[in-house]
């Protein structure tokens, strides 16, 4: 697909969330990950970076485990970090479903 023809089907496909080195890739979130989403100190955008650009891994149950740091420099809970990194795991079935996230702060 080239780019002209991916912006159209961007402007024409509301689910198309995410597009990775020409590819279009479409992540869903279950309910458990969007809660641990505001309890861990992430969001949305950043779990989409996280499987753009992060690395991946294999995880347990056929899971697929994606990471990525971000800058951060703030606070969480008190304290100052540098760092923020995000592990997000998720199984491919037709488009990635998010099934968890973990936060990890440095």
């Amino acid at each position: 697909m080239d780019r002209k023809a991916f912006v159209e089907a961007l402007n024409q496909d509301a689910t198309v969330t995410c597009y990775t080195q020409w590819r279009l890739m479409e992540i869903r979130f279950h309910p458990h990950a969007l809660e641990r989403l505001a309890e861990r100190g992430a969001n949305e955008e950043e779990i989409r970076a996280t499987l753009e650009d992060g690395e991946h891994f294999p995880a347990k149950h056929g899971r697929t485990g994606f990471r990525r740091n971000f800058h951060f420099d703030g606070e969480w809970n008190g304290k100052h970090y540098a760092v923020k990194q995000i592990e997000a795991y998720a199984v491919e079935e037709g488009s990635w479903l998010v099934i968890t996230v973990i936060v990890k702060f440095f």
